[in-house]
């Protein structure tokens, strides 16, 4: 289970949208990604550079996955999961029936 993000949701497009906003101010996006974690105290630049290509993926300025879809996919793996358990507590379920059904009576 991956575990939570401990930057807020804010302040992730926050660092997002001033990072897009100040490029141009940088000779490469790498030094206004830099600026940009220092000002908002982000540790990590390649958290920032990740939301950004997310973000870019989101706004159909880069071909990926969105957001929506890898919830969706995160989804749907969980429930195929569920019914693959389900189907094996079925199968075995069956299993034991059908050996109980096989037994010759006492009467």
């Amino acid at each position: 289970m991956a575990r939570p993000s401990k930057y807020p949701t804010e302040l992730r497009e926050r660092a997002v949208r001033m990072a897009m906003e100040s490029r141009q101010d940088y000779p490469h996006e790498a030094a206004a990604i830099r600026s940009v974690a220092a000002k908002l105290g982000i540790t990590s630049t390649e958290s920032l550079r990740k939301w950004i290509r997310q973000a870019e993926i989101d706004g159909g300025v880069r071909p990926g996955k969105t957001s929506e879809e890898i919830a969706e996919i995160k989804s749907l793996k969980k429930e195929v999961a569920e019914l693959r358990r389900a189907n094996e507590i079925l199968k075995a379920a069956s299993a034991f029936f059908a050996a109980e059904l096989d037994r010759p009576n006492r009467f």
